[in-house]
């Protein structure tokens, strides 16, 4: 073979040398003996090798993917072999024939394997596959056929149905229908030979092997192979033609005289004996005279076995039975029917079947009818132990739980009973004496039983019997012996029936079941179609047709299934199931009924039985009839209730009269009415039925309105006019035999009395406390409901005046309802009226051309609309309302007629919607519920009718105001709005600004008119041109909406510019939100894009203001071009002469404007600003436009020529030589104009753009101007601090301070060029005056400012201001910080060591941390960090006077005090804020809040404290480090941050998934704390906090690590894991770095980094001795403990080595500084030791690890000398006073 490992040959296709030898042994002797796998067993471990000569030629003919495909099929793992089979039949459908024929060959003996394979789906896959070889080589599989055919038969009776199907399918695609018979007889011989040796020969262990499959296998799979042999032997039989079986007869009878054939009757498995039967039945169909031939053995085993109920073999066993019995007509002598076979049935019947009785019962009339004498003799006691036996199933207990067991058993009783009576119809002692015995004994106790049993009732029973009694009258009635028979049959019959039905009814303590038995017995017995559709219902079931004995046999009518002549049951229709059979003619029934009514009404009148009552109303129902009602009446005459009532009835006229001799009509106004008016009758319904029965007994439509009239009139209860109604509407024929009563006015005027005594009933009970009896007149309001109602025809029910009259009352009520307070009480009653309403509008049709009804739609709809703290309506009312609205109107506007016209509901409503938005003050949730309202009124207007349209478009337009309206609505509008973009830049206004009330914002919970109208007109719009979207209907045709669609973007605008506060405004922008109102919304769905534009620009020309705002709003959003802009305005001339609105307009298109226009609008500006000289117009408003109009163009890069900006420079300088006043140098601001303050700021404007862009215009006359005008106005600022609440003057202090940054940017980097041209002087005039002057007015200004406004939230608050000036203050120069000038302020028993004016400035800063305004804690901070590096110098000076002889604990020193004091005070708010945070949650803070302000302060200012501690000595961070420690303002802060640090602290907005290495977070981009930032706010506390664990963990690594390791385990392995991930290699990496770039040397040492293995080489050389050290960072670096491992090291002993060792490993983890500082200690410490100094002999080493100091203190006996630390922790530990070394007492 070559090699077991050998790789074989890619594309060797010559097979391998057993192959080859197998081929030589077929040429050599003209066969290949069977152990090469050639063998037709199953059992065989077949191969995929042809049993054909020149195998190797006809193996190169297969395709070389078959050939591995076939070989994958010998495979043992059942998924590979279904893969491959998959695989096979997909390519037998891909593959060319030519291709596919290649395999036949080989196919037949893979396929026999595989087809009866153990995995079911292989099966199924190889039929599959073989269908699609079949459908590819198609006649080529002929010469194959015989091989394929036994096994392919036996697959089509595979169990698995599946498996079986696909085979079927296959052999329907080889052979068609009329073939498949030719196709088995060509191969019958061999079919029959493995069917033969499948049941005679194979066992278990043949077909599998026993080595290798399991017993349970091999036993299922002998199972499955001898079922679908047994059945594929039916199916040959059954399909063969008779000729080809006679050539079969001698082997079939060979099989079937195998014992072992004969006990797979007796096999354990029921598939195995349900097949065998199968096969019998089949065989004595087709071959009778084989079966006689074994009648010996086929009798016992069939009727033997008759008591096998497996529900397998049941069906199939009763097959081969009767089969059985027709075939074999000595069968009863092989068996003894008495003791064997009967005694087995009458078991199996009286167990019901034992749940199978719908296949076994249908079965037993041909059984009996095949019976002969000698086995039914005697028949007395036959018949009798067969129905008692039969009758007894029924009690069995699946008969009683399933309907279908109990009529299978009740169809099988019936037939067998009928069959038997006719069989014995004879007048002889024998017949008389068996007829007697069925019906006395075993018929009439069955209907006894079943007047009991409500199953029995509502089963075929009575209805059966009914069938038999029909055939007994025409038979009674036809000629012949039999009638006097039948005759007889019937008397006896209704004789034992009426005994039966006396009994049950005359018991005065009568069971109602029994009763309602009685009544279901005689309304089937009436009329059979009742039980004929209950049974039509169900599965059809097969019936036996009786016929004549004289023309037909019960056998041939059996067998023949044909209909025969003059047959009293004949089988179901094809539609309806079993058709009724005529009705019982006899007077039988009749007489019953009426004697049994006679009797039954003894107890009504003596005993007021309720029971018998009912069961007389089913009569009655059932037997409308005068005689019936005859008996009825009281005998004699005698004098009763109903008499007056007759008399009346007499009284209307003749007809009266006549109807009042009607038997029916008496007993209706004598009984009936009676018991309709006793008062302890809940139900009644009974006696309603009972009402219409005595209408039939009334010919004429006129008779029975009058009859129905005179009722109505008795004042009967509501709830029995209520039913009476309900029965009249219940079918058309009743409808149309009341319609004159129920159209008539007695009903409608006792209809409109109900409906006025109810509304006046329910408003009573508003005005009282006591609950309203609307609850006892449920029937009443159910009344008045059902007739508004409509039915059929699409007719009202009542009158059409009387309908009205009770909507208008109605609608009065409700009208009357709504504006009553009392809402507890007035639940039920609008509640009432709503379903009524709701009722109406939803079922008549043009309900709503009734004026009333409109009204009260309109209040329907207004009750929802309104909020329900004005209604106060449950939301379950509420919703009942909306409902009965969307009704109405859906009803309204689908009638063709509805218009909108004045005074119509859709006109009335837009009215009261309009008047709703522009008078009455509306919350956001009362807005909410009126436009959800008028959207449902707006969306049930499209979707109801053609006409929606057009509808809706005449309603939005009433519905939208005027254009005085909205102009009213505008100015009504707060205008707070106008701070926002005046301070931004964007808006320029000078108009007189309303006092300082005006501007102190009074939250209130109502929104403006202008607001709601606006919401509610784009909600509108938008959901109709949505709706229409979706229906895919055309586009209503709105009004012209760009006024409108303006108005929205208007309110929009309002709402941003009051940058969404306070609450309810915000609120309403969610809403808008929500209700999916944008600007782009508005303009894509009114499809008005440029009229929108048009619009906006026309009124921004006109008002300016807001509308200038909303225009640029809409410019930037929809992304206008420069044309369309263009088109607007014309040329720039036209804005000229300058107004404050043409200015806002300019301002809003500068950016659009082409280069031309742009510099037209500059020229035309300059122009008129150097014509600007007089002074009267000196407070005009032109100056200030023109200037601004030059800005605005000059920022957008419009090329001025230089000596143009110079002319307006002069200009200005000019104004402050000869008008000061307008400069408002020393002015009071709070008399300043807005005008005036507005020409300032553009003059501060002007210039500042001046200094930044072109400032080598500027001459030394125009800097001193500018510098001194400048210092001038902060100056003015500074001393009008109490006129900042105006925003003008804000706008004045942040444009001054604007010009000092400017400035300040200029002066510290000029841009490059200009420096040289600057005058000689200035620079410095500006550091050394200007600077000075500034700041010194600045920073007292800040603390002012915040002195005097003190709360942040006030409307009033200088925010902006605060903001520019903490812009500015980030340009004060420390040395001015620490000479400043602001008021002293110093803190009783602060221990401070810094110069006074550097404490003063603390604490007035630090204060300012913990400010609620973020502007103003930013500047705080960046105030402070200039100053905290120079703060450690005054501490070190103190702490050397203090000296090294301190015998106590180690020292500690505070960082400053004002830091503490901030962070003792913070520290409490934190906890408070954070306390419910568990260590490693984030905890999420609202931006600007009163939390986030104080997490801010509290971060800043540890950024500050650590900013402290970087600067200071080592020698003074052992001191602070000391001090936080024991004051544990480190660990609490620790514990904050992990809660204000988010889980994953990558940077906002990247993609790049976090924990990768270019992943961006927080801790490798540097914070930005900018006072003027906006934007990103949510992230600054978290990127500030990670900011603050970065510096802790870079300069106080030894606290931090000393911290995390005394945390519980969850906080330990958190902080671990955090750290880990997201810092460690950050700061190593930096800490790496910092060692290659460091600038620091050592004398004698020299240092290395490795940044791949993070690692720090030391290398140390004195004379001889060479140490190298490598230091190597841990992965959690700092919290792991650095290892210092040895290197190399020439000259040092092994323990002074380990000494050093252990020293750098110390400090590295004690210290607080970087790597670099350790190492110096660590030499530092080494030097010392060299230099003679000795060692602590407590830590062994010279410098002291924690606070650097050399040992000192010596012992007075021993000499040695001790760290003071050291020294007093011996002491304390030990609680000794003794020296470590030689225990003498220390002095």
């Amino acid at each position: 073979m070559g090699g077991k490992n050998k790789q074989r040959t890619k594309g060797n296709v010559r097979p391998s040398s057993s192959g080859r030898a197998a081929e030589l042994l077929a040429r050599e002797r003209g066969a290949v003996p069977g152990f090469v796998g050639f063998g037709t067993s199953t059992s065989n471990d077949l191969g995929y090798v042809p049993a054909v000569h020149g195998a190797e030629e006809i193996d190169n003919l297969v395709d070389a993917d078959f050939r591995m495909v076939l070989r994958k099929l010998s495979k043992r793992d059942a998924v590979t072999k279904l893969k491959a089979v998959q695989e096979f039949g997909t390519m037998c459908q891909e593959r060319e024939p030519e291709i596919v024929k290649g395999v036949l060959p080989y196919w037949p003996r893979i396929y026999c394997k595989i087809s009866v394979d153990h995995d079911r789906r292989v099966r199924e896959a190889t039929q599959q596959a073989f269908q699609q070889l079949i459908l590819k080589v198609k006649r080529n599989l002929a010469p194959y056929l015989k091989s394929i055919m036994g096994y392919w038969l036996i697959a089509q009776c595979d169990t698995y149905s599946p498996a079986a199907s696909a085979a079927s399918i296959a052999f329907e695609a080889a052979f068609p229908l009329n073939k498949q018979a030719e196709a088995l007889g060509f191969c019958k011989e061999e079919v029959l030979n493995i069917l033969q040796d499948n049941l005679l020969k194979e066992t278990p262990d043949t077909l599998s092997d026993p080595q290798t499959v399991p017993e349970e296998e091999r036993e299922a799979k002998y199972v499955r192979l001898v079922t679908s042999s047994l059945l594929a032997l039916k199916k040959l039989l059954a399909t063969l033609p008779q000729q080809d079986l006679d050539s079969l007869s001698e082997r079939l009878a060979h099989l079937i005289s195998q014992s072992k054939f004969w006990k797979y009757s007796k096999h354990k498995t029921p598939q195995i004996r349900g097949a065998i039967f199968e096969a019998v039945a089949t065989l004595c169909e087709r071959t009778p005279q084989l079966i006689q031939k074994e009648a010996s053995r086929a009798c016992p085993t069939v009727l033997l076995s008759i008591d096998d109920t497996d529900p397998v073999v049941l069906p199939p066993l009763w097959e081969a039975v009767l089969h059985v019995l027709s075939s074999i007509p000595d069968c009863w002598t092989h068996v003894n029917a008495r003791k064997g076979v009967l005694p087995k049935l009458w078991q199996l019947l009286k167990e019901g079947g034992r749940g199978l009785a719908t296949v076994l019962h249908p079965n037993l009339l041909p059984f009996i009818s095949k019976l002969p004498q000698e086995v039914t003799d005697p028949k007395l006691e036959f018949y009798n132990t067969f129905f008692t036996s039969i009758i007894l199933g029924l009690s069995s207990e699946r008969a009683v739980a399933s309907p279908s067991e109990s009529a299978a058993i009740v169809f099988a009783t019936v037939e067998c009973l009928r069959f038997c009576l006719l069989q014995n119809a004879g007048e002889d002692e024998d017949s008389r004496r068996i007829q007697s015995v069925l019906i006395v004994d075993q018929l009439l106790p069955l209907v006894d039983s079943a007047l009991g049993n409500a199953s029995l009732q509502n089963g075929p029973l009575f209805a059966q019997i009914t069938d038999m009694l029909v055939s007994w009258e025409k038979r009674a009635d036809a000629p012949g012996e039999e009638a006097a028979t039948f005759r007889r049959l019937l008397t006896d019959f209704w004789e034992g029936l009426g005994q039966l039905c006396v009994r049950h009814v005359d018991r005065e303590e009568a069971e109602e079941g029994a009763l309602a038995g009685v009544a279901s017995l005689l309304r089937v017995m009436q009329d059979p179609r009742a039980a004929a559709g209950r049974l039509g219902r169900k599965k059809k079931a097969a019936k036996i047709c009786f016929s004549d004995l004289e023309r037909s046999s019960p056998k041939e009518a059996e067998e023949t299934g044909e209909e025969q002549p003059g047959t009293e049951a004949q089988e179901a229709g094809e539609k309806g199931g079993p058709s009724p059979g005529p009705p019982l003619k006899s007077g039988h029934l009749v007489e019953l009924v009426c004697r049994l009514a006679e009797l039954n009404m003894v107890y009504v009148n003596e005993r007021d039985s309720e029971k018998h009552l009912r069961f007389l109303s089913v009569l009655v129902s059932s037997f409308p009839s005068c005689q019936l009602f005859q008996v009825l009446l009281d005998p004699q005459g005698e004098k009763g209730e109903g008499d007056a009532e007759l008399e009346e009835l007499k009284a209307t006229g003749e007809r009266g009269e006549a109807l009042a001799e009607n038997p029916a009509v008496r007993f209706l106004l004598q009984k009936v009415v009676v018991w309709l008016r006793q008062d302890h009758r809940k139900e009644t319904d009974f006696l309603v039925n009972m009402v219409f029965s005595t209408l039939h007994c009334c010919s004429a439509k006129e008779e029975k309105t009058l009859i129905l009239n005179h009722i109505t009139k008795m004042e009967l209860k509501w709830g029995v006019l209520l039913h009476i109604i309900q029965k009249a509407c219940a079918d058309p024929g009743s409808l149309e035999a009341t319609a004159g009563w129920l159209k008539g006015a007695v009903l409608g005027e006792r209809l409109v009395g109900l409906a006025r005594e109810l509304c006046e009933l329910g408003l009573r009970g508003l005005g009282s406390t006591a609950p309203t009896p609307s609850s006892k007149h449920t029937h009443s309001w159910a009344l008045v409901s059902l007739a508004l109602s409509q039915h059929h025809h699409n007719g009202k029910l009542i009158g059409e005046e009387y309908v009205e009259k009770i909507i208008d009352k109605l609608h009065a009520t409700l009208s009357e309802a709504k504006n009553l307070s009392d809402a507890g009480n007035m639940e039920p009653l609008v509640s009432f009226i709503c379903d009524v309403a709701s009722n109406f509008f939803a079922s008549v049709k043009g309900c709503l051309l009734l004026a009333s009804a409109e009204d009260l739609l309109l209040t329907v709809f207004q009750l929802p609309a309104q909020d329900q703290e004005v209604t106060r309506l449950s939301d379950s009312l509420l919703q009942k309302l909306r409902h009965a609205c969307f009704a109405g109107v859906h009803s309204l506007v689908s009638h063709p007629e509805t218009d909108f016209t004045e005074g119509t509901f859709l006109h009335r409503a837009a009215i009261w919607v309009k008047k709703q938005l522009l008078t009455s003050s509306l919350g956001v949730k009362s807005l909410q519920v009126l436009v959800s309202a008028v959207q449902s009124l707006v969306e049930t207007l499209l979707s109801a009718s053609q006409c929606g349209g057009r509808l809706l478009s005449r309603f939005i337009g009433c519905l939208t105001p005027s254009d005085t309206e909205w102009k009213r609505m505008r100015q009504a509008l707060p205008p707070q709005w106008v701070k926002c973009p005046l301070l931004s830049g964007r808006l320029r206004v000078t108009c007189d600004y309303p006092c300082m009330d005006v501007w102190k914002f009074r939250a209130s919970g109502k929104l403006p008119a202008h607001l709601c109208a606006s919401a509610l007109l784009g909600k509108v719009v938008l959901a109709a041109m949505d709706l229409s979207d979706h229906q895919g209907a055309d586009s209503p045709k709105l009004p012209d909406m760009k006024h409108t669609a303006s108005e929205i973007l208007f309110a929009m605008q309002w709402c941003e510019e009051m940058e969404y506060s306070p609450t309810v405004v915000s609120e309403y922008h969610r809403m808008l939100q929500d209700f999916n109102i944008t600007d782009d919304s508005i303009s894509k769905e009114t499809g008005t894009s440029c009229d929108i534009l048009e619009t906006l620009f026309a009124r921004s020309l006109e008002e300016g203001s807001l509308w200038t705002l909303t225009l640029a709003n809409y410019i930037q959003k929809r992304d206008i071009s420069s044309g369309d802009i263009k088109k607007l305005y014309g040329n720039v001339e036209s804005f000229f002469p300058l107004t404050e609105h043409g200015l806002s307009t300019i301002q809003v298109l500068c950016p659009w404007l082409p280069k031309e226009e742009k510099e037209s609008l500059t020229a035309l500006s300059i122009s008129e600003l150097l014509n600007w000289q007089d002074a009267e117009q000196a407070h005009d408003h032109s100056g200030m436009a023109c200037l601004a109009v030059l800005h605005c163009c000059l920022s957008t890069e419009t090329a001025t020529e230089e000596d143009v900006l110079l002319a307006c420079v002069a200009t200005m300088f000019e104004w402050r030589n000869s008008k000061e006043e307008l400069f408002l140098f020393n002015s009071d601001l709070k008399k300043a104009s807005a005008g005036l303050l507005s020409l300032n700021v553009e003059m501060m404007r002007f210039l500042s753009w001046l200094v930044a862009y072109s400032s080598s215009v500027l001459r030394d006359t125009h800097w001193d101007f500018l510098l001194c005008s400048t210092l001038a106005w902060l100056e003015t600022a500074s001393e009008n601090t109490a006129a900042f609440w105006n925003p003008w003057v804000q706008l004045f202090v942040c444009q001054n301070c604007e010009l000092i940054v400017t400035l300040s940017e200029f002066f510290s980097a000029p841009p490059a060029g200009v420096a040289e041209d600057l005058p000689p002087e200035l620079r410095s005039e500006w550091e050394e005056f200007f600077v000075e002057g500034i700041h010194s007015r600045l920073l007292p200004l800040l603390v002012k400012v915040t002195e005097e406004y003190t709360e942040p939230d006030d409307p009033l608050f200088p925010l902006s201001v605060l903001r520019s000036m903490g812009e500015a203050l980030r340009y004060v120069p420390v040395q001015l910080l620490n000479q400043n000038k602001l008021p002293p302020k110093f803190v009783a028993g602060q221990k401070t060591n810094l110069p006074d004016q550097l404490q003063t400035l603390l604490n007035t800063l630090t204060p300012l941390l913990l400010f609620k305004a973020r502007p103003v804690q930013l500047t705080a901070f960046h105030i402070l960090s200039k100053v905290m590096p120079h703060l450690p110098e005054c501490d070190g000076e103190g702490d050397n006077a203090k000296g090294d002889d301190d015998d106590g604990e180690e020292p500690c020193l505070s960082p400053p005090a004002a830091l503490m004091s901030i962070l003792a005070t913070t520290e409490e708010l934190l906890d408070n804020i954070l306390g419910g945070v568990q260590v490693g949650e984030f905890a999420v803070v609202q931006p600007l809040s009163d939390e986030y302000c104080c997490i801010l302060g509290y971060l800043l200012t540890w950024k500050l404290v650590l900013t402290f501690f970087k600067a200071s000595s080592s020698h003074l961070r052992v001191q602070y480090s000391l001090y936080l420690r024991k004051s544990r303002s480190l660990h609490k802060l620790l514990l904050h941050l992990f809660r204000l640090m988010p889980e994953n602290p990558t940077l906002p907005g990247q993609a790049v998934e976090s924990g990768t290495k270019d992943a961006r977070t927080f801790f490798t981009e540097d914070l930005s704390l900018s006072v003027c930032k906006r934007d990103g706010l949510q992230w600054e506390v978290p990127h500030l906090a990670c900011s603050v664990y970065y510096s802790a963990l870079k300069d106080l690594p030894a606290m931090v690590r000393l911290w995390w390791n005394g945390q519980e385990k969850r906080v330990f392995n958190t902080v671990d894991k955090f750290t880990s991930k997201y810092v460690s290699g950050v700061l190593s990496s930096q800490e790496i770095a910092s060692v290659h770039t460091s600038t620091q040397t050592f004398e004698s040492m020299t240092v290395k980094a490795r940044s791949a293995t993070r690692e720090v080489i030391a290398t140390y050389s004195v004379d001889d001795i060479f140490i190298e050290l490598v230091i190597q960072l841990p992965h959690n670096y700092p919290l792991g403990s650095i290892s210092v491992e040895s290197g190399r090291r020439v000259g040092v002993a092994v323990q002074q080595w380990r000494n050093w060792m252990l020293q750098l490993s110390t400090y590295l983890t004690h210290q607080n500084g970087s790597i670099m500082e350790g190492l110096a200690l660590w030499k530092n410490n080494v030097d010392k030791r060299f230099e003679g100094v000795e060692d602590c002999m407590i830590c062994f080493s010279v410098i002291h690890g924690s606070n650097y100091s050399l040992p000192k203190k010596a012992c007075r006996t021993c000499k040695k000398r001790f760290h003071s630390a050291c020294l007093y922790k011996w002491f304390t530990s030990s609680n000794k006073s003794t020296c470590p070394l030689c225990r003498e007492t220390f002095f």
